[in-house]
C-alpha cells in the first residue's frame, strides 16, 4: 500500500484526484502541514526533490519516490480497480485521462480564472473557452447516456481525473441551466461528489447557483497580494493532434454580458505595414498543401517590414510525456490570441515519452523579438531560446519548409512527433 507526503495548496482541484484515489485505495497519504504556496516549494531543500518546483508533489514514506504530475501521482497511490485489471481497460482509462487535460482543463481554466480574478479578464477569450468547455461536456453527456460510468460499472481514475477537472466549472460557472442541459454529465458528477470517498476529501460541493458576473476588484486586489506578479497561469494541457486546416469558430456576442476591458494598443499597429499580408497568408496555408503555401510564403514575403524566428524550448530534460510537452505549446498559443493578428508559428514537438523537444519558425511584423512589446504577449516566451533568422539564408529555407510542412527530425536526430499552427 502507498503511503506519503502530498504538497499542495488548499483547494488545489489537481491535488483532489490523489486525495480521492488515496481513499479508495487506503492508501495512507498525508498533505504536508506547514507547506506555503510560493515559499515551501521554492525553498533548497524542495527544490532538491522537486527540481521543477510544481505541485502538487509526492514523497513517498521512505523517500524512495518523488513525483510531481497529478494524474501520475494519482495512479501511484491508487489500487488495481481503479487503474484497470486489463490492457484495455486501462489504455480507456488513460485515454479520458488525456483528453481531460487536453480538453477540459484549459477550457475551463481559461473560462473560470477571470471571475476568480486568477487571470485579467478578456471577453472574446473567455467566450471561446465557454464554447471550447460546453463542447466537450456534450461528448461526455453523449458518451454517458446509457453509462454510469467513465469505462467500468465501478469509479476509476478515469472518473476522478476528469471529476476533478471539472470541479471548478461546476462550482462557478456551470449553472442550473447549462447543468439541465448536460444531464448525463449532471447526474455522474452528482454521483461522484456523494461517494464517500469524494466527500471525505471535498465536503458538500457547493455549485454555481446562476451565471457568473465578473468583477474587475478581484483580479486587481489579487495582483497587489502578490505584489505585482504575472497573472497565476492554467496547467498547461495537451490538445489531441488535430486537423491542420481546421477553422475557428468565431465567438458570439451573446453569449455573455460583461462589460469589456479597455484594449491595449497593439505594437503591431504602429508599425510600417509593408507588403506582406498575414491574413492572405494565413488563408492560403490553411486552404492549400505546403507545395503551394510555402512557395506563397517566400513569394509575398517583406524581410524589410517581417522578421523570421527559431524557438527552441530551453528545459527539454522536463519533457517525460508527450501529451504533457505538447501542453506547452497549446498552452502558449491559448493565452497569446492578442498577438495572433499580424504573427504566424509553426511549433512543432520532436522525438517520444521521455525523449522528445519543443522548436518551432515564428514570423511577424517588425524585426525585434515581439514578445517584450506588449504586456499581453510576455507569455512563456522567456522559455525559449530565440534565434533571428536571415531570409535570404537557404539554411533559413529549410527550416521554413521543415516547420511548415511538419516533417524531418531536430538538431538531436529526434523525428517529428506532432505539430500546432499559431494562426
Amino acid at each position: 500500500m502507498a503511503a506519503g507526503v502530498l504538497y499542495t495548496y488548499p483547494e488545489n482541484f489537481r491535488a483532489y484526484k490523489a486525495l480521492i484515489a488515496a481513499q479508495y485505495s487506503g492508501a495512507d497519504v498525508k498533505v504536508s502541514p506547514n507547506f506555503v504556496f510560493g515559499e515551501t516549494n521554492k525553498s533548497e531543500d524542495f527544490l532538491k526533490k522537486f527540481p521543477a518546483g510544481k505541485v502538487p508533489a509526492f514523497e513517498s514514506a521512505d523517500g524512495k519516490v518523488l513525483l510531481t504530475e497529478s494524474n501520475a501521482i494519482a495512479y501511484y497511490v491508487a489500487n488495481a480497480a481503479l487503474r484497470g485489471n486489463d490492457l484495455k481497460t486501462q489504455a480507456q482509462i488513460w485515454q479520458w485521462a488525456s483528453w481531460a487535460d487536453s480538453e477540459l482543463l484549459p477550457a475551463s481554466c481559461a473560462w473560470v480564472f477571470p471571475y476568480l480574478g486568477i487571470m485579467q479578464f478578456n471577453k472574446q477569450n473567455v467566450e471561446r473557452a465557454k464554447n471550447d468547455l460546453l463542447a466537450a461536456l456534450r461528448v461526455l453527456d453523449a458518451h454517458l447516456l446509457t453509462r454510469t460510468f467513465l469505462v467500468t460499472e465501478r469509479v476509476t481514475l478515469a472518473d476522478i481525473i476528469v471529476f476533478s477537472t471539472l470541479i471548478h466549472a461546476f462550482q462557478h460557472v456551470l449553472e442550473p441551466g447549462a447543468r439541465a442541459a448536460l444531464g448525463n454529465v449532471s447526474r455522474w458528477f452528482g454521483t461522484l461528489a456523494g461517494q464517500p470517498q469524494a466527500r471525505a476529501v471535498l465536503g458538500a460541493l457547493a455549485l454555481a447557483a446562476g451565471p457568473p458576473t465578473y468583477d474587475p476588484k478581484k483580479f486587481q486586489d489579487l495582483q497587489k497580494k502578490d505584489g505585482g506578479k504575472k497573472d497565476k497561469k492554467p496547467e498547461k494541457k495537451e490538445q489531441q493532434p488535430k486537423p491542420k486546416k481546421e477553422k475557428e469558430v468565431e465567438p458570439q456576442d451573446d453569449l455573455l454580458e460583461e462589460e469589456k476591458p479597455k484594449e491595449s494598443k497593439d505594437p503591431f499597429d504602429a508599425m510600417p505595414k509593408g507588403t506582406f499580408n498575414m491574413d492572405d497568408f494565413k488563408r492560403c496555408y490553411s486552404n492549400e498543401d505546403e507545395a503551394k503555401s510555402i512557395p506563397y510564403f517566400w513569394e509575398k514575403f517583406d524581410p524589410e517590414h517581417y522578421s523570421i524566428w527559431f524557438a527552441e524550448y530551453k528545459y527539454p530534460e522536463e519533457l517525460s510525456k508527450v501529451f504533457m510537452s505538447c501542453n506547452l505549446i497549446t498552452g502558449m498559443f491559448q493565452r497569446l490570441d492578442k498577438m495572433r493578428k499580424q504573427a504566424f508559428a509553426s511549433v512543432c514537438l520532436f522525438g517520444d515519452d521521455g525523449d522528445s523537444s519543443i522548436s518551432g519558425v515564428w514570423a511577424w511584423r517588425g524585426q525585434q523579438l515581439a514578445f517584450p512589446l506588449s504586456a499581453d504577449w510576455q507569455i512563456d516566451y522567456e522559455s525559449y531560446s530565440w534565434k533571428k533568422l536571415d531570409p535570404a539564408d537557404e539554411e533559413t529555407k529549410k527550416l521554413v519548409q521543415q516547420y511548415f510542412s511538419w516533417s524531418g527530425t531536430d538538431s538531436k536526430g529526434r523525428k517529428f512527433n506532432q505539430g500546432k499552427i499559431f494562426k
